[in-house]
């Protein structure tokens, strides 16, 4: 150890552990000395070049469509994940077309951060929609089913 707490080579040891490891930052503490290494990294961007004379642009902008409401009586994903209709691979599925299902039986799942997350039906009805195929990923908000 240096007056400062850290001896030279201790500290070329830490940075070239910082940069194998890829990260940006580095704090050690021992007793009353403390060593932050802090590493900037660059990230260089290039724009596109052109390759092909530019297309005029239509004089009239259109307007982006606006995000259709979801179906009445549809249930929506709380969370962003994987949607699955069965328990497991080759299991009877939770619900299918013109089943009736009661409030607060599950009828599906969705995996979120290896969690199996049961989604309930919100109300009585019959099943008139599956909009989600198991298996496949959904965005918070999106329409799973639908509840008549």
């Amino acid at each position: 150890m240096s007056k400062s707490g850290f001896d030279p080579e201790t500290v070329r040891l830490l940075a070239a552990v910082l940069t194998e490891a890829g990260l940006t930052e580095l704090e050690l503490q021992e007793g009353e000395s403390r060593l932050r290494l802090v590493r900037q990294v660059t990230v260089a961007y290039a724009a596109p070049q052109p390759t092909a004379a530019p297309v005029a642009a239509p004089a009239v902008a259109a307007a982006p469509a606006a995000e259709a409401p979801p179906p009445v009586g549809a249930v929506t994903s709380p969370m962003v994940g994987i949607a699955y209709l069965a328990a497991e691979p080759g299991a009877t599925p939770y619900i299918a077309l013109g089943q009736v299902v009661s409030a607060g039986q599950t009828v599906l799942l969705i995996e979120a951060m290896k969690t199996f997350n049961p989604i309930k039906a919100p109300h009585a009805g019959t099943v008139t929609q599956i909009l989600v195929q198991s298996g496949a990923p959904v965005e918070y908000g999106q329409p799973l089913l639908v509840i008549a």
